[in-house]
């Protein structure tokens, strides 16, 4: 049994010559003439991908970089203790890293289009996920190396570690003066290398590849000494990084269990939410289609948020310009009704004029961009308060003209129509409808 588990993972079988393995190495760490020119070529695809948010063209521009080639070069330099190799393999990789963030830091600075992007900022915020992914992915790769038949993993290493991108997100970041995304791209870029460079100095050693020049126990140490104080140089802000993640996580899930009970099972129909997690202090702001929270309400409402786990937060609520154009209109009104005693006929009928004008007075722009959560179809609205004059009377009625791109049903009309009434706060409504043919 033990004999089958051992050949069941014996990675001897169809390895390549190891001396051939270490000339192929060899030949693909070096960064003059055409592997410069690729280089430059890949930096400028993978900008060009983050620029405009393609995911694709981003993992292109990983397929074609030459960047693993040094990072293995100085994995198998460690692993065989060629010192001569490392040299060699550290400065062609800080020389393609120079070259790489000079080329995307030209291109982001000449290019119009500065908006961060989800492909951009995706590669700012490393943690020990990117570690593993690092690590595995460099264990496929200096597999795939030594083996006789490369096959497929080579390309599927390459997008998987992903050295392009953090190097051109560095580069946006130093075009805008973005220090924060340069630092967090160029540590995830950082992770990668080591992390890489571990995976391949582990194969090596566990293959037994042979020392290039015998070297004594002290040597041996100072370089095992140096792996392990670099693996936990990166792996401490990692895990910082890592926990943070998770807190954030459990934060967003908490605001929004705390969302749907209070306010979205009560009927309340949301219009805008922004989450923002920060370990001293977060806040939710959040706005709602017709509800207006009193002063007290919001604060009755953020003593609340504690029993949701969700301490050291701020609940902000954007109440909208209609919400406050209805309290004026109350407090106009009891103006009108406390003074009712004191005014003139004259006066009376003046107050009451002023208030029917605050009334007929209806905000369309702000009425169709509610509406049109509601009723995607709508997409121009006119409401006016008009006099209807018979042959016995004149009647006062609001107007509602509507032009719609989609034929509605009579429930969506009946929904309409009660949704307008509430809104404009009247007892009937004349409803006029255009359609796009």
């Amino acid at each position: 049994m033990t004999n089958f588990i051992t050949n069941l993972f014996n990675l001897h079988r169809g390895e390549q010559d190891k001396q051939k393995t270490l000339e192929d190495v060899r030949d693909n760490i070096s960064f003059r003439g055409a592997n410069l020119w690729i280089l430059a070529c890949a930096i400028i695809v993978a900008s060009v991908g983050l620029n405009v948010n393609s995911t694709a063209v981003v993992i292109g521009a990983m397929l074609i970089s030459p960047l693993m080639g040094p990072i293995v070069g100085a994995g198998f330099a460690l692993g065989i203790f060629d010192f001569t190799l490392l040299r060699k393999s550290l400065l062609n990789l800080l020389i393609a890293t120079l070259v790489s963030l000079l080329v995307a830091t030209i291109y982001f600075y000449l290019s119009p289009f500065k908006e961060v992007q989800s492909e951009i900022l995706s590669r700012t915020s490393p943690n020990i996920y990117d570690v593993l992914i690092a690590f595995f992915g460099g264990l496929v790769g200096v597999i795939a190396i030594t083996r006789v038949e490369k096959g497929n993993p080579i390309p599927g290493v390459a997008i998987a570690t992903a050295l392009m991108p953090p190097l051109c997100t560095a580069g946006y970041g130093l075009a805008t003066g973005n220090w924060k995304f340069f630092l967090g791209a160029l540590f995830l870029y950082s992770i990668n290398c080591v992390f890489i460079c571990i995976a391949t100095y582990g194969i090596v050693k566990y293959l037994n590849y042979p020392p290039a020049k015998q070297t004594d126990i002290k040597e041996q140490k100072m370089v095992k000494y140096g792996i392990t104080f670099i693996v936990i140089a990166i792996l401490l802000p990692s895990a910082f990084f890592a926990f943070r993640l998770y807190k954030k996580q459990q934060f967003t899930e908490l605001a929004n269990a705390f969302i749907e009970k209070i306010f979205i099972t009560n009927g309340n129909t949301l219009v805008y939410k922004k989450i923002n997690y920060a370990p001293a202090s977060s806040t939710m702001e959040l706005a709602f289609l017709k509800k207006y929270y009193t002063a007290e309400e919001q604060a009755m409402l953020n003593d609340t948020l504690k029993y949701f786990g969700l301490k050291n937060t701020k609940l902000i609520i954007r109440q909208n310009s209609a919400d406050n154009l209805l309290t004026l209109k109350k407090d106009i009104l009891n103006e009108v009704n406390k003074k009712d005693n004191e005014l003139s006929a004259k006066d009376q009928q003046i107050a009451i004029l002023q208030q029917q004008n605050i009334e007929n007075t209806f905000d369309s722009k702000e009425i169709l961009s509610e509406m049109h959560i509601l009723f995607p179809g709508i997409n121009a609205v006119s409401v006016s308060r008009q006099k209807f004059a018979t042959l016995d009377s004149t009647r006062p009625a609001t107007v509602f003209i509507y032009n719609t791109t989609e034929k509605m049903n009579n429930d969506d009309k009946d929904k309409l129509k009660k949704w307008m009434l509430q809104k404009l706060n009247a007892d009937s409504l004349q409803i006029f409808v255009t359609e796009n043919k």
